[in-house]
């Protein structure tokens, strides 16, 4: 397994953990301190806030899981990784594609991309 593949496994991992002290672990084990992840639906800056955004993420959609849509490659500290959110063994709800900006074997930045954009979904703490 590559190490962008490692990478992408333990992303998604953190997307998928329901458990909120195992799913926080695995944030603060993959993530920096200057931590930043930004989707077209919310900008997160801090292990704090992209922790947040996961677990309103599975709020919004439960039983659905996050699962790799092929493999992850990349270059010079950036890799990308196409994902699909779906009902286990069943059709994607939505695909994605993350891009990731590394240092070493965490992540400093991901650039989210959503296909198609759930017009549904509002921010963290944003009014409903």
């Amino acid at each position: 397994m590559s190490g962008f593949d490692e990478l992408a496994r333990r992303y998604l991992a953190s997307w998928n953990e329901r458990d909120p002290a195992r799913r926080r672990a695995l944030v603060d084990e993959l993530w920096t301190d200057d931590a930043c992840y930004v989707d077209p639906i919310v900008t997160a800056e801090g292990r704090d806030a992209v922790e947040e955004v996961v677990a309103t993420a599975q709020r919004q959609f439960p039983g659905l899981v996050y699962r790799p849509a092929g493999k992850a490659d990349g270059h010079h500290g950036v890799a990308r990784l196409a994902w699909e959110l779906a009902p286990a063994g069943g059709p994607p709800v939505i695909v994605g594609l993350a891009v990731m900006v590394t240092e070493r074997t965490r992540l400093r930045r991901v650039y989210g991309f959503l296909d198609p954009v759930p017009v549904h979904i509002s921010s963290p703490g944003a009014d409903s």
